[in-house]
C-alpha cells in the first residue's frame, strides 16, 4: 500500500488516478507529478517500486497539498469574512458566493427546507 502525505492511496487504481485522492492533486497535476517523476501514467499504484514511490514523494514535497493547503484556505476564508467584504458575508451566511440565484436552487449552500408554516385565520 503506497502511502504519500499521510494518504492511503488505493492500490488498484491507475497511477494519474490513486494520485487524485491526496487534496490538492488534481488530475493534470497528477499528470505532471508522473510525468516529472518518469513514472507511466497507466501503472498500478500496486505495482509502482521503491524507487518510482521516492520519486513522486519528492515530487509532491514541492507542491502545498493536505493540511497546510486546507489551513491556507480556511485562512483565507476567515480574512474575507474579518474584512466584512461581500463574499465574507456570503461565506458567514451560508449563501452561494459567485452570484448564483437563491430563490430556487442553492439547497447545497443553504441545507435542507426549513418548513414555514402559514399564518391562521
Amino acid at each position: 500500500m503506497a502511502r504519500i502525505a499521510g494518504i492511503d492511496l488505493p492500490k488498484n487504481k491507475r497511477g494519474v488516478i490513486g494520485l487524485t485522492y491526496i487534496y490538492g492533486i488534481g488530475r493534470s497535476r497528477s499528470q505532471r507529478i508522473l510525468k516529472d517523476s518518469s513514472v507511466d501514467e497507466n501503472i498500478k499504484v500496486q505495482d509502482w517500486n521503491d524507487d518510482q514511490l521516492a520519486a513522486i514523494r519528492n515530487a509532491i514535497n514541492e507542491v502545498k497539498v493536505e493540511g497546510s493547503l486546507r489551513s491556507e484556505v480556511q485562512t483565507n476564508i476567515k480574512r474575507l469574512m474579518d474584512i466584512g467584504c461581500q463574499r465574507g458575508i456570503r461565506h458567514r451566511t451560508g449563501l452561494p458566493l459567485r452570484g448564483q440565484r437563491t430563490k430556487n436552487n442553492s439547497r447545497t449552500r443553504k441545507g435542507r427546507r426549513k418548513t414555514v408554516a402559514n399564518k391562521k385565520k
